[in-house]
C-alpha cells in the first residue's frame, strides 16, 4: 500500500511538471511552407483577417499573363501583428503593398508573410512563424 502511494504521489508530481512547461506553436514553418520558394508579391489587399491562431492577408496580385489571383499571406497571432503596428486601419481593403514571404508546398496561392512594405517604404514584420519574421536577423 505504501508503495502504491508513492507511486501515485510520483506520477501526479511529474504530470504537474510537464504541465508546466510551455507549448510550442502547434506547427512548424518547415511543415506546410518552402524557404527554397520565396516570394515577392505586389497587389491590392482585399480582406485582412486579424484571428486566432494565424492572421491572414488577402491580396489581388497581377500575373505574368495578365490575370488577377487572389493571394492569401499567413501572419503571426493577431498579438503579434499589432504590437508590429499591423491593424485593420493601416490595411485598408484596396491599398497596395508588397508582401516578402515563402510559399505554401502544396503549391496553393497562399504563403507565410516575413514582412509588408507599404507605398511609403515602411517595412512591417508580420510576427509569425517564418525565418525573420520576428524582426531578428535569422543565421
Amino acid at each position: 500500500m505504501r508503495i502504491t502511494v508513492r507511486a501515485f504521489g510520483v506520477v501526479v508530481a511529474l504530470g504537474l511538471l510537464l504541465a508546466a512547461v510551455p507549448v510550442r506553436a502547434h506547427h512548424s514553418f518547415a511543415a506546410a511552407f518552402d524557404e527554397n520558394r520565396p516570394i515577392n508579391l505586389e497587389g491590392k489587399i482585399t480582406k485582412v483577417e486579424l484571428v486566432n491562431p494565424h492572421s491572414w492577408i488577402w491580396i489581388d496580385v497581377v500575373g505574368h499573363d495578365g490575370k488577377v489571383v487572389n493571394w492569401g499571406i499567413e501572419g503571426g497571432p493577431p498579438t503579434n501583428l499589432l504590437r508590429n503596428g499591423i491593424t485593420k486601419n493601416s490595411l485598408p481593403v484596396g491599398s497596395d503593398i508588397k508582401v516578402f514571404g515563402y510559399q505554401a508546398k502544396s503549391g496553393e496561392l497562399k504563403g507565410v508573410g516575413v514582412f509588408v512594405e507599404y507605398r511609403d517604404g515602411r517595412k512591417v514584420f508580420m510576427g509569425g512563424s517564418a525565418p525573420g519574421a520576428d524582426g531578428k536577423p535569422t543565421r
